[in-house]
């Protein structure tokens, strides 16, 4: 594997042993990351995408953590942006268990079914945004059931608990350190820029009760900060956690109104989207830092979600 070299490693230290690797989705900065936990048994969370995975190898490799060094990988979920460099990663530190939820276990050792659903989806941008998830070797991989713990040596653990909502095979994990919450995609996307919560409410798996027990099952571990993987620290846990919930109700439920008035899906997203332009003005004024968060969780597939379980509760 090599570097592009238009990407250097990008690490920013935020204590206690905790890194954030940005991992350049499509290029882009500040929407992807992985963490890594650099105690007496190195730890990485999330690997970002396959074509993201020579940079987190050169940026692993920078805070010295070598081929035989990594003991863990651990992914919240097994969507290509969480999960898809898992096999790379898993050739690049040999010695590495690999966890997952028992859910999303099958898919990591025998990926056919969820890249061909990520060319369907994608399309043409697939290897630009994703490439190809290579296959984990299943005596490689731990599947955690509703709950689990990862030991990270010396008395810290993370304390892992099924998050479904976003995804039925997604997990939380909570750092008996620190308090450190990993969110995945359980809590949406943060925007450091602008502050805002946006929806992460794609197809197939979004279900906005599970989401909502989620929410109240991260609250209820009481965490110290919230870890986005799109994208960063958080520390105003109480707000951010009720933004959260409070921009899934509204999510929904505009998606409900336009899909009931509008005559038709296309004038039903262009008024889903006129509406959020409009509750997230900040975010919609910046043009370029809008088009970066709409490559990682699109207005679209946020809609077509949210309206996939609509309709799946009228039937």
């Amino acid at each position: 594997m090599t570097v592009d070299r238009e990407l250097t490693p990008d690490v920013t230290y935020l204590g206690d042993e905790v890194h954030v690797i940005d991992t350049h989705m499509g290029g882009y900065q500040g929407i992807t990351a992985s963490y890594l936990i650099r105690g007496e048994r190195p730890c990485l969370v999330e690997t970002g995408t396959a074509r993201s995975a020579p940079l987190v190898v050169a940026s692993l490799a920078q805070l010295g953590v070598n081929a035989d060094d990594l003991e863990t990988i651990v992914v919240t979920h097994i969507h290509l942006d969480h999960a898809g460099g898992v096999g790379d990663l898993a050739k690049a530190f040999p010695r590495a268990t690999i966890v997952v939820h028992e859910r999303g276990a099958r898919h990591l050792a025998n990926p056919a079914k969820l890249l061909d659903s990520a060319h369907r989806v994608f399309g043409a941008d697939m290897d630009r945004l994703f490439g190809e998830l290579l296959a984990t070797p299943p005596e490689r991989i731990t599947a955690l059931g509703d709950v689990g713990t990862i030991d990270l040596g010396g008395g810290r653990a993370l304390r892992a608990f099924h998050n479904p909502g976003h995804a039925s095979h997604h997990i939380g994990l909570l750092d008996s350190l620190t308090g450190d919450l990993y969110t995945g995609d359980a809590a949406g996307v943060y925007v450091q820029q602008t502050a805002d919560v946006r929806p992460a409410t794609p197809p197939p798996d979004f279900d906005l009760a599970l989401t909502l027990q989620s929410l109240a099952l991260m609250r209820n571990t009481s965490p110290a900060r919230l870890l986005f993987s799109h994208y960063g620290p958080v520390t105003d846990v109480h707000r951010v956690l009720d933004e959260s919930e409070a921009e899934l109700h509204y999510w929904v439920e505009s998606v409900a109104t336009a899909l009931s008035t509008q005559p038709d899906v296309d004038h039903a997203l262009a008024m889903v989207r006129e509406n959020d332009t409009a509750r997230h003005a900040g975010l919609y004024a910046d043009g370029e830092l809008l088009n970066r968060f709409e490559e990682l969780s699109s207005t679209e597939a946020n809609f077509n979600g949210a309206a996939r379980w609509l309709d799946k509760q009228q039937n």
